[in-house]
């Protein structure tokens, strides 16, 4: 039977051990000669408000706050200017952009995602977009906090991350599945080894033996690529334990689909998709773009199996992140991937400020994946024990809490 320490308020499982320090390197430090680089961007790159910059040409400089945009005063001197800060974030992580690659992704040296666009792509001059990296990665009580979950909705993840449930979490752009990929991360047990897979490292987990794969685009000759999709391959001769891959969007779904469904529970991934069907649908798409001629029925069996639990994200209306639908993957219905709500977001109308009110709500019926836990030695917290009663198969052992 598995023991393991708890500590902390049992009505919600949360704890308050202190996070390890991340670990130090040449992405994760900074400093002031770095920034000073960067022009009229610094200032926005300092202010914790602001969660995203976007750059138009030398003429606009619009940032994202409380997830509403705001154009600012600032403005970059010249186009010259704006080209010169570009490439310095470019060679800083070994990247070229020029005419002849005129687009880039990187990222900043405390992590942030960016992506630049330049002439001849960018027709009225060049566009930098950098999704920050806050300095301190959120956590469990943040999202709390901020209505993004409940503490019920989370332990929940935190109980199929335990069971080794194969996780995808879908959402439109700047909803927060990055975020929420970072914590259910978090849960992942300190002894195993974890193999991230990221276009640009954002991950931020605390455990000791994470594995970090980053891909590289072509070289201007061609050459050089490493590919999401080779470094899925790359990673099963890694002996990982769980595979994290930052996002699907190519081919590398075929393989991905291939690890869950061939001992490599526990996995996770996102998805870009506005809704739970369209995240299904889209992913047949991208296995499809591996080149194979697989039948459709075929790729939907293989999704079916390979994951368990779905989570949807959304930006409302007031520019909120919120988790809006946890969703249990039951197999095949005929020609149909069975899905079955576990929790979700009802809305109820707005506040006199505007903000979105709702309740984020357990539907009742009971989730297949908690018979793993009980089969792994956990007992549910009673967080989750009052949504989901223990049924007489439940083994008595104890439940590290959230972190």
């Amino acid at each position: 039977m598995m023991q393991i320490e708890t500590s902390g308020d049992t009505a919600t499982g949360m704890v308050a051990n202190p996070p390890r320090p991340l670990p130090q390197n040449g992405h994760q430090t900074a400093d002031a000669t770095y920034y000073s680089r960067l022009g009229p961007i610094a200032t926005f790159l300092d202010d914790d408000e602001v969660t995203e910059v976007m750059v138009m040409g030398d003429r606009e400089i619009y940032v994202e706050v409380a997830g509403r945009l705001a154009l600012t005063d600032a403005r970059f001197e010249s186009e010259a200017a704006l080209m010169a800060v570009i490439e310095f974030i470019a060679d800083s992580v070994g990247r070229k952009i020029n005419e002849d690659v005129p687009l880039c992704d990187a990222r900043l040296a405390d992590g942030s995602r960016v992506h630049a666009a330049v002439r001849p792509v960018a027709v009225d001059g060049p566009m930098l977009t950098i999704r920050k990296f806050g300095r301190d990665p959120l956590t469990v009580d943040d999202l709390i906090r901020a209505g993004s979950c409940t503490a019920t909705g989370l332990a929940f993840l935190q109980a199929c991350v335990l069971a080794k449930a194969n996780i995808l979490i879908s959402g439109g752009t700047g909803v927060g599945k990055t975020t929420l990929l970072n914590i259910l991360s978090g849960f992942i047990p300190e002894q195993e080894r974890i193999v991230t897979i990221e276009d640009a490292a954002e991950l931020q987990l605390r455990q000791r033996h994470v594995a970090r794969l980053e891909s590289r685009p072509p070289r201007a000759d061609g050459r050089g690529q490493v590919s999401i999709r080779d470094l899925v391959i790359t990673s099963l001769r890694m002996r990982p334990e769980r595979i994290v891959v930052g996002e699907v969007r190519g081919p590398e779904a075929l393989d991905m689909l291939q690890a869950m469904n061939t001992g490599h529970d526990g996995s996770m991934t996102t998805i870009h998709a506005n809704k739970p069907r369209d995240a299904l649908a889209r992913l047949e798409t991208l296995v499809l773009m591996a080149g194979y001629d697989l039948p459709v029925n075929a790729i939907r069996h293989q999704i079916a199996s390979a994951f368990n639990v779905f989570v949807q994200l959304e930006r409302g209306r007031d520019g909120a992140r919120r988790v809006v639908q946890i969703s249990e993957i039951g197999g095949m219905e005929e020609d149909t991937i069975s899905m079955q709500d576990i929790f979700v977001f009802r809305a109820l109308g707005a506040s006199s400020e505007g903000r979105l009110q709702g309740a984020f709500q357990a539907t009742g019926l009971r989730p297949r994946i908690l018979e793993r836990l009980s089969i792994m030695g956990f007992q549910l917290p009673d967080a989750l024990t009052s949504v989901f009663p223990p049924t007489p198969t439940l083994i008595d052992g104890s439940w590290p809490g959230l972190r």
